[in-house]
Protein backbone atom coordinates (compact mmCIF):
# COMPACT_ATOMS: atom_id res chain seq x y z
CA UNK A 1 0.00 0.00 0.00
CA UNK A 2 1.32 3.38 -1.12
CA UNK A 3 1.36 5.57 1.94
CA UNK A 4 1.19 10.05 1.15
CA UNK A 5 0.98 12.51 4.02
CA UNK A 6 -1.53 15.10 2.72
CA UNK A 7 -0.85 18.68 3.96
CA UNK A 8 -3.10 21.66 3.59
CA UNK A 9 -0.47 24.20 4.71
CA UNK A 10 -2.82 25.83 7.03
CA UNK A 11 -1.17 29.57 8.11
CA UNK A 12 1.21 28.90 11.24
CA UNK A 13 -0.34 31.09 13.93
CA UNK A 14 -4.22 30.83 15.36
CA UNK A 15 -6.19 33.59 14.58
CA UNK A 16 -8.36 33.14 16.97
CA UNK A 17 -7.46 36.38 19.06
CA UNK A 18 -8.65 38.73 16.45
CA UNK A 19 -12.28 37.34 17.29
CA UNK A 20 -14.41 40.30 18.29
CA UNK A 21 -17.73 39.42 20.70
CA UNK A 22 -16.78 35.72 19.51
CA UNK A 23 -16.70 36.61 15.74
CA UNK A 24 -14.21 36.17 13.17
CA UNK A 25 -13.41 39.75 10.90
CA UNK A 26 -13.10 39.46 7.52
CA UNK A 27 -9.07 38.75 7.37
CA UNK A 28 -7.58 41.83 5.72
CA UNK A 29 -3.71 43.27 5.14
CA UNK A 30 -3.14 44.33 9.06
CA UNK A 31 -4.29 40.71 10.64
CA UNK A 32 -1.34 39.07 7.76
CA UNK A 33 2.24 38.57 9.38
CA UNK A 34 4.73 37.69 6.49
CA UNK A 35 7.03 36.44 9.05
CA UNK A 36 4.35 33.80 9.99
CA UNK A 37 3.68 32.91 6.24
CA UNK A 38 8.11 32.86 5.65
CA UNK A 39 8.04 30.31 8.75
CA UNK A 40 4.83 28.39 7.48
CA UNK A 41 6.47 27.48 4.68
CA UNK A 42 10.22 26.76 5.32
CA UNK A 43 8.88 24.68 8.34
CA UNK A 44 6.08 22.98 5.88
CA UNK A 45 8.97 22.47 3.58
CA UNK A 46 11.38 21.17 6.34
CA UNK A 47 8.19 18.68 7.25
CA UNK A 48 8.03 17.21 3.73
CA UNK A 49 11.67 16.39 3.45
CA UNK A 50 11.24 14.43 6.73
CA UNK A 51 8.87 12.43 5.10
CA UNK A 52 11.06 11.12 2.60
CA UNK A 53 13.81 10.42 5.20
CA UNK A 54 10.97 8.46 6.91
CA UNK A 55 10.30 6.49 4.12
CA UNK A 56 6.62 7.87 2.95
CA UNK A 57 5.73 7.38 -0.12
CA UNK A 58 4.98 10.73 -1.18
CA UNK A 59 3.28 14.12 0.08
CA UNK A 60 -0.62 15.72 -1.18
CA UNK A 61 -0.58 19.43 -1.37
CA UNK A 62 -3.21 21.14 -3.07
CA UNK A 63 -4.36 24.99 -3.74
CA UNK A 64 -6.93 27.05 -2.05
CA UNK A 65 -7.50 31.01 -2.03
CA UNK A 66 -8.70 33.34 0.16
CA UNK A 67 -8.36 31.59 3.68
CA UNK A 68 -5.82 31.04 6.25
CA UNK A 69 -7.01 27.35 6.04
CA UNK A 70 -3.89 26.35 3.52
CA UNK A 71 -1.25 29.35 2.09
CA UNK A 72 -1.14 26.94 -1.39
CA UNK A 73 -2.62 29.42 -3.31
CA UNK A 74 0.15 27.67 -6.07
CA UNK A 75 0.79 24.52 -5.22
CA UNK A 76 2.79 24.31 -8.45
CA UNK A 77 5.42 26.64 -6.65
CA UNK A 78 5.57 24.42 -3.82
CA UNK A 79 5.95 21.59 -5.49
CA UNK A 80 8.93 23.51 -7.49
CA UNK A 81 10.43 24.05 -4.28
CA UNK A 82 10.52 20.72 -2.97
CA UNK A 83 11.48 19.36 -6.42
CA UNK A 84 14.78 20.64 -5.40
CA UNK A 85 15.23 18.83 -2.12
CA UNK A 86 14.07 15.46 -2.49
CA UNK A 87 14.84 12.86 -4.84
CA UNK A 88 12.37 9.77 -3.88
CA UNK A 89 9.35 11.65 -2.40
CA UNK A 90 6.41 11.54 -5.13
CA UNK A 91 4.70 14.94 -5.20
CA UNK A 92 0.47 14.72 -5.66
CA UNK A 93 -0.68 17.81 -6.44
CA UNK A 94 -4.30 17.39 -5.09
CA UNK A 95 -5.70 19.09 -7.08
CA UNK A 96 -4.76 22.12 -9.59
CA UNK A 97 -8.72 24.12 -9.64
CA UNK A 98 -9.02 24.12 -13.34
CA UNK A 99 -12.13 26.10 -13.27
CA UNK A 100 -10.13 29.08 -12.41
CA UNK A 101 -6.91 28.27 -14.74
CA UNK A 102 -5.50 29.36 -18.14
CA UNK A 103 -4.99 25.59 -19.25
CA UNK A 104 -2.51 25.85 -21.60
CA UNK A 105 -0.45 27.53 -19.31
CA UNK A 106 -1.39 24.85 -16.52
CA UNK A 107 -0.35 21.84 -18.48
CA UNK A 108 3.12 24.03 -19.27
CA UNK A 109 3.70 24.31 -15.56
CA UNK A 110 3.00 20.30 -14.60
CA UNK A 111 5.44 19.57 -17.66
CA UNK A 112 8.01 21.41 -15.82
CA UNK A 113 7.37 19.86 -12.76
CA UNK A 114 7.39 16.58 -14.33
CA UNK A 115 11.28 16.74 -15.86
CA UNK A 116 12.00 18.93 -12.46
CA UNK A 117 10.95 15.73 -10.27
CA UNK A 118 12.17 13.19 -12.51
CA UNK A 119 8.85 11.56 -13.38
CA UNK A 120 7.79 12.22 -9.33
CA UNK A 121 4.54 14.27 -10.10
CA UNK A 122 0.93 12.95 -9.69
CA UNK A 123 -1.37 15.66 -11.71
CA UNK A 124 -4.30 15.80 -9.26
CA UNK A 125 -7.61 17.57 -10.85
CA UNK A 126 -10.26 19.21 -8.75
CA UNK A 127 -13.34 21.81 -9.65
CA UNK A 128 -12.63 23.63 -6.00
CA UNK A 129 -14.43 25.30 -3.69
CA UNK A 130 -17.12 28.00 -3.95
CA UNK A 131 -14.93 30.71 -2.20
CA UNK A 132 -12.66 30.31 -5.53
CA UNK A 133 -15.33 30.93 -8.09
CA UNK A 134 -16.01 34.03 -6.01
CA UNK A 135 -12.63 35.15 -5.90
CA UNK A 136 -12.29 34.31 -9.67
CA UNK A 137 -15.65 35.83 -10.61
CA UNK A 138 -15.86 32.81 -12.56
CA UNK A 139 -19.45 31.55 -12.52
CA UNK A 140 -20.54 28.72 -10.57
CA UNK A 141 -22.61 27.58 -13.16
CA UNK A 142 -19.80 27.00 -15.96
CA UNK A 143 -17.37 24.80 -13.47
CA UNK A 144 -18.30 21.80 -15.34
CA UNK A 145 -18.25 22.81 -18.71
CA UNK A 146 -14.54 24.80 -17.51
CA UNK A 147 -13.22 21.46 -15.79
CA UNK A 148 -13.68 19.29 -18.95
CA UNK A 149 -12.50 21.60 -21.21
CA UNK A 150 -9.57 22.73 -19.88
CA UNK A 151 -8.29 19.21 -19.00
CA UNK A 152 -9.02 18.46 -22.80
CA UNK A 153 -6.54 20.89 -23.75
CA UNK A 154 -3.98 19.86 -21.07
CA UNK A 155 -4.27 16.30 -22.73
CA UNK A 156 -4.01 17.40 -26.35
CA UNK A 157 -0.94 19.73 -25.19
CA UNK A 158 0.87 16.95 -23.13
CA UNK A 159 -0.06 14.38 -26.03
CA UNK A 160 -0.56 15.40 -29.14
CA UNK A 161 2.81 17.20 -31.33
CA UNK A 162 0.44 20.08 -32.55
CA UNK A 163 -3.29 20.93 -31.54
CA UNK A 164 -5.68 23.23 -31.97
CA UNK A 165 -9.25 23.26 -29.44
CA UNK A 166 -12.59 25.53 -30.24
CA UNK A 167 -14.24 25.40 -27.05
CA UNK A 168 -16.97 27.46 -25.66
CA UNK A 169 -14.23 28.74 -22.93
CA UNK A 170 -10.59 28.45 -24.71
CA UNK A 171 -9.93 27.99 -28.00
CA UNK A 172 -6.37 27.63 -29.60
CA UNK A 173 -4.80 27.20 -33.22
CA UNK A 174 -2.07 25.00 -33.81
CA UNK A 175 0.17 25.00 -30.59
CA UNK A 176 2.60 22.95 -29.25
CA UNK A 177 4.14 23.23 -26.17
CA UNK A 178 7.71 22.75 -24.78
CA UNK A 179 8.90 21.04 -22.67
CA UNK A 180 7.16 17.79 -22.63
CA UNK A 181 5.93 15.35 -19.57
CA UNK A 182 8.69 12.70 -18.45
CA UNK A 183 5.94 10.50 -17.85
CA UNK A 184 4.44 9.09 -20.96
CA UNK A 185 1.92 10.21 -22.31
CA UNK A 186 1.40 12.20 -19.57
CA UNK A 187 1.38 11.94 -15.97
CA UNK A 188 -1.11 10.04 -13.44
CA UNK A 189 -4.19 11.76 -13.58
CA UNK A 190 -5.74 11.60 -10.19
CA UNK A 191 -9.53 13.11 -8.86
CA UNK A 192 -11.26 13.46 -5.83
CA UNK A 193 -14.93 12.61 -5.25
CA UNK A 194 -17.02 14.30 -3.27
CA UNK A 195 -20.38 12.78 -4.27
CA UNK A 196 -20.95 14.94 -8.51
CA UNK A 197 -21.88 11.77 -10.61
CA UNK A 198 -20.30 13.95 -13.68
CA UNK A 199 -17.15 13.90 -11.58
CA UNK A 200 -17.51 10.07 -11.44
CA UNK A 201 -18.25 9.52 -14.91
CA UNK A 202 -15.03 11.54 -15.76
CA UNK A 203 -13.21 9.76 -13.65
CA UNK A 204 -13.93 6.40 -15.31
CA UNK A 205 -14.15 7.57 -18.65
CA UNK A 206 -10.34 9.05 -18.32
CA UNK A 207 -9.30 5.76 -16.26
CA UNK A 208 -8.42 8.50 -13.57
CA UNK A 209 -7.40 7.46 -9.60
CA UNK A 210 -10.00 8.63 -7.05
CA UNK A 211 -10.27 9.45 -4.03
CA UNK A 212 -14.02 8.33 -2.80
CA UNK A 213 -15.58 10.51 -0.24
CA UNK A 214 -14.49 12.32 2.63
CA UNK A 215 -15.76 9.81 4.95
CA UNK A 216 -16.46 6.22 4.83
CA UNK A 217 -20.29 4.83 4.83
CA UNK A 218 -23.07 4.70 2.45
CA UNK A 219 -21.87 7.86 0.25
CA UNK A 220 -18.55 6.11 -0.36
CA UNK A 221 -20.26 2.85 -1.12
CA UNK A 222 -22.31 4.05 -3.42
CA UNK A 223 -19.84 6.66 -5.22
CA UNK A 224 -17.33 3.66 -5.52
CA UNK A 225 -20.27 1.14 -7.37
CA UNK A 226 -21.10 3.92 -9.49
CA UNK A 227 -17.62 4.20 -10.64
CA UNK A 228 -17.29 0.07 -11.05
CA UNK A 229 -20.76 0.62 -13.31
CA UNK A 230 -18.84 3.29 -15.32
CA UNK A 231 -15.54 1.83 -15.61
CA UNK A 232 -17.63 -1.52 -16.88
CA UNK A 233 -18.61 0.72 -20.19
CA UNK A 234 -14.69 0.75 -20.60
CA UNK A 235 -14.18 -2.66 -19.93
CA UNK A 236 -12.18 -2.14 -17.20
CA UNK A 237 -12.81 -3.31 -13.63
CA UNK A 238 -11.83 -1.05 -10.66
CA UNK A 239 -8.12 -1.49 -9.42
CA UNK A 240 -7.72 -1.11 -5.91
CA UNK A 241 -4.49 0.85 -7.25
CA UNK A 242 -6.63 3.70 -8.57
CA UNK A 243 -8.44 4.33 -5.45
CA UNK A 244 -7.21 6.28 -2.26
CA UNK A 245 -8.69 7.38 1.27
CA UNK A 246 -7.94 10.20 3.14
CA UNK A 247 -7.45 9.55 6.88
CA UNK A 248 -7.17 11.96 9.98
CA UNK A 249 -4.55 10.06 12.39
CA UNK A 250 -2.66 11.12 14.98
CA UNK A 251 -0.21 8.89 17.19
CA UNK A 252 0.22 8.96 21.14
CA UNK A 253 0.93 6.39 23.59
CA UNK A 254 -3.28 6.49 24.53
CA UNK A 255 -5.83 7.29 23.35
CA UNK A 256 -6.74 10.21 26.06
CA UNK A 257 -3.62 11.83 25.49
CA UNK A 258 -4.01 12.12 21.97
CA UNK A 259 -7.62 13.67 22.20
CA UNK A 260 -5.71 16.11 24.77
CA UNK A 261 -2.77 16.62 22.68
CA UNK A 262 -4.56 17.29 19.26
CA UNK A 263 -7.72 17.96 20.28
CA UNK A 264 -7.47 21.69 20.50
CA UNK A 265 -5.82 21.66 17.00
CA UNK A 266 -9.19 19.80 15.56
CA UNK A 267 -11.83 22.24 17.02
CA UNK A 268 -9.62 25.25 15.82
CA UNK A 269 -9.52 23.59 12.27
CA UNK A 270 -13.56 23.35 12.49
CA UNK A 271 -14.54 26.27 14.40
CA UNK A 272 -12.19 28.54 12.73
CA UNK A 273 -10.18 27.36 9.71
CA UNK A 274 -13.12 25.67 8.15
CA UNK A 275 -15.84 27.93 8.20
CA UNK A 276 -14.01 30.99 7.41
CA UNK A 277 -15.63 32.87 4.36
CA UNK A 278 -17.58 29.62 3.91
CA UNK A 279 -20.25 29.58 1.07
CA UNK A 280 -22.74 27.07 2.40
CA UNK A 281 -24.26 24.07 0.18
CA UNK A 282 -27.78 25.61 -0.12
CA UNK A 283 -26.33 28.92 -1.60
CA UNK A 284 -23.88 26.66 -3.75
CA UNK A 285 -26.85 24.81 -5.16
CA UNK A 286 -29.14 27.80 -6.16
CA UNK A 287 -25.73 28.95 -7.99
CA UNK A 288 -25.76 25.97 -10.46
CA UNK A 289 -22.70 24.11 -9.56
CA UNK A 290 -24.10 20.99 -9.19
CA UNK A 291 -26.82 19.35 -11.68
CA UNK A 292 -29.90 18.40 -10.84
CA UNK A 293 -28.80 14.81 -11.03
CA UNK A 294 -25.73 15.12 -9.24
CA UNK A 295 -26.61 12.64 -6.11
CA UNK A 296 -29.14 10.52 -8.45
CA UNK A 297 -26.63 7.64 -7.99
CA UNK A 298 -26.60 7.96 -4.10
CA UNK A 299 -29.06 6.12 -2.20
CA UNK A 300 -32.17 7.96 -0.23
CA UNK A 301 -30.68 9.72 2.70
CA UNK A 302 -26.68 9.15 1.78
CA UNK A 303 -24.25 11.46 3.76
CA UNK A 304 -20.64 12.28 3.86
CA UNK A 305 -21.18 15.09 0.66
CA UNK A 306 -20.34 18.28 1.27
CA UNK A 307 -22.72 19.26 -1.13
CA UNK A 308 -25.98 17.47 1.02
CA UNK A 309 -24.43 18.32 4.64
CA UNK A 310 -23.47 21.10 6.25
CA UNK A 311 -22.99 19.54 9.40
CA UNK A 312 -19.55 18.96 9.67
CA UNK A 313 -19.10 22.48 9.81
CA UNK A 314 -21.04 22.24 13.07
CA UNK A 315 -19.54 23.44 16.21
CA UNK A 316 -16.81 21.09 17.80
CA UNK A 317 -15.78 20.93 21.65
CA UNK A 318 -13.47 18.86 23.39
CA UNK A 319 -16.58 16.08 24.07
CA UNK A 320 -16.82 16.51 20.14
CA UNK A 321 -13.29 15.21 19.29
CA UNK A 322 -13.45 12.54 22.37
CA UNK A 323 -16.81 10.83 20.63
CA UNK A 324 -14.81 10.98 16.54
CA UNK A 325 -11.97 9.63 18.66
CA UNK A 326 -14.13 6.84 19.11
CA UNK A 327 -13.93 5.46 15.52
CA UNK A 328 -10.93 7.52 14.40
CA UNK A 329 -7.51 5.96 13.99
CA UNK A 330 -6.45 8.54 16.84
CA UNK A 331 -4.60 6.45 19.98
CA UNK A 332 -1.38 3.88 20.22
CA UNK A 333 0.09 2.60 17.31
CA UNK A 334 -1.53 -0.29 17.27
CA UNK A 335 -4.73 1.01 17.20
CA UNK A 336 -3.93 3.44 14.34
CA UNK A 337 -2.62 0.53 12.00
CA UNK A 338 -5.85 -1.36 12.70
CA UNK A 339 -7.91 1.12 11.71
CA UNK A 340 -6.10 2.64 9.06
CA UNK A 341 -5.83 -1.09 7.43
CA UNK A 342 -9.57 -1.90 8.08
CA UNK A 343 -10.60 1.04 6.09
CA UNK A 344 -8.75 1.00 3.34
CA UNK A 345 -10.18 -2.74 2.65
CA UNK A 346 -13.66 -1.62 3.36
CA UNK A 347 -12.93 1.12 0.64
CA UNK A 348 -10.75 -1.35 -1.48
CA UNK A 349 -8.18 1.26 -1.59
CA UNK A 350 -4.35 0.61 -2.08
CA UNK A 351 -3.37 4.53 -1.46
CA UNK A 352 -3.76 6.37 1.66
CA UNK A 353 -3.79 9.68 2.60
CA UNK A 354 -2.81 10.84 5.90
CA UNK A 355 -3.54 13.81 7.83
CA UNK A 356 -2.06 14.45 10.84
CA UNK A 357 -1.38 18.36 10.85
CA UNK A 358 -4.67 19.48 11.52
CA UNK A 359 -5.50 23.58 12.44
CA UNK A 360 -2.32 25.23 14.22
CA UNK A 361 -0.54 22.33 15.30
CA UNK A 362 3.48 23.23 15.82
CA UNK A 363 6.19 22.49 13.35
CA UNK A 364 7.89 20.40 16.06
CA UNK A 365 4.32 18.22 16.80
CA UNK A 366 3.93 17.75 13.21
CA UNK A 367 7.81 16.55 13.25
CA UNK A 368 7.10 14.36 16.40
CA UNK A 369 4.15 12.78 14.21
CA UNK A 370 5.81 12.30 11.04
CA UNK A 371 8.73 10.23 12.85
CA UNK A 372 6.05 8.32 15.02
CA UNK A 373 4.09 7.36 12.11
CA UNK A 374 7.18 6.35 10.42
CA UNK A 375 8.82 4.15 12.98
CA UNK A 376 5.58 2.79 13.89
CA UNK A 377 2.59 2.58 12.02
CA UNK A 378 4.15 3.43 8.32
CA UNK A 379 5.84 -0.05 7.76
CA UNK A 380 2.94 -2.12 8.45
CA UNK A 381 0.71 0.13 6.18
CA UNK A 382 3.49 -0.03 3.50
CA UNK A 383 3.22 -4.48 3.85
CA UNK A 384 -0.13 -4.31 3.91
CA UNK A 385 -1.84 -4.73 -0.07
CA UNK A 386 -5.75 -4.34 -0.78
CA UNK A 387 -6.24 -6.45 -3.75
CA UNK A 388 -10.10 -5.91 -3.74
CA UNK A 389 -12.62 -3.17 -4.15
CA UNK A 390 -15.82 -4.77 -2.11
CA UNK A 391 -17.89 -2.11 -3.01
CA UNK A 392 -17.03 -3.31 -6.93
CA UNK A 393 -17.55 -6.60 -6.83
CA UNK A 394 -21.18 -6.31 -4.67
CA UNK A 395 -21.89 -4.58 -7.60
CA UNK A 396 -20.89 -7.37 -9.79
CA UNK A 397 -22.30 -9.87 -7.64
CA UNK A 398 -25.43 -8.11 -8.08
CA UNK A 399 -25.67 -8.45 -12.28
Amino acid sequence: MQVFAFDWTAYGENLDHFRTNGEMPRLVRDHFDPSVAFHTYKNHVEAWIELEKQGFDGVAINEHHGTPFGLGNSPNLMAAALSQVTERLKILIYANLLPIHEPLRLAEELAMLDCMTNGRLIAGVGRGAPREYKIFNVPMSESRGRFNEAFEVMRRAWTDDRFSFDGEFYKFDDVSIWPRPMQQPHPPVWVPLTGSKETIEWAAAHDAAITPGIFPGPMREDTIRYFAQCQAKYGRTVDPNKISIMVDCYVADSKDQAVEEYGPHLMYLFNTLLRYDQVWQEDVKKQGYYSSTAFEHLRQGAKGTLAEDDTVFNEWTIDTVRGAAQQMPIGSADEVVERIIAECDDAGANNVLLVCNRGDIPHEMYLNQIRRIGQEVLPRLQAHNVAVVPHAEQRQAAE
